[in-house]
């Protein structure tokens, strides 16, 4: 008995078409829920002293970008990243400056975070 398309079921081409859509998603890297609190944390309080003012969040195929603005309309002063490919050479975070000048790079995002984040000092 041959099959035409008549006869084929019509849940299985949904199926079919549901698992090639599901394939062709790219994955993205993403900041887990730790990473993204330590990096708002350290965003409020420069927001709170009035150095920042906006931030953007990007997903990409390869890394995961933090923006951060002191107005809106300009470019970034600062980027946090965070690139897997590195993760066994330089470390997978890194800070990088307007200038496209990498302030630090490392394993762990605590440290790396230290070159932006200024603490309070007796004066």
């Amino acid at each position: 008995m041959n099959l035409t398309s008549e006869d084929a079921d019509p849940s299985e081409s949904r199926a079919a078409a549901r698992v090639a859509a599901a394939g062709s998603v790219p994955n993205r890297v993403t900041f887990n829920r730790l990473e993204l609190n330590r990096i708002l944390n350290l965003y409020g309080r420069m927001v709170a002293d009035g150095e920042w003012r906006d931030y953007a969040i990007d997903f990409l195929k390869d890394r995961a970008v933090f923006s951060i603005f002191r107005r809106a309309s300009e470019v970034p002063i600062y980027r946090i990243e965070k690139d897997p490919r590195l993760a066994r050479k330089q470390g997978m975070y890194s800070v990088i400056s307007a200038t496209g000048l990498i302030l630090r790079r490392g394993h762990e995002l605590d440290r790396v975070l230290l070159a932006i984040d200024r603490k309070l000092a007796l004066v």
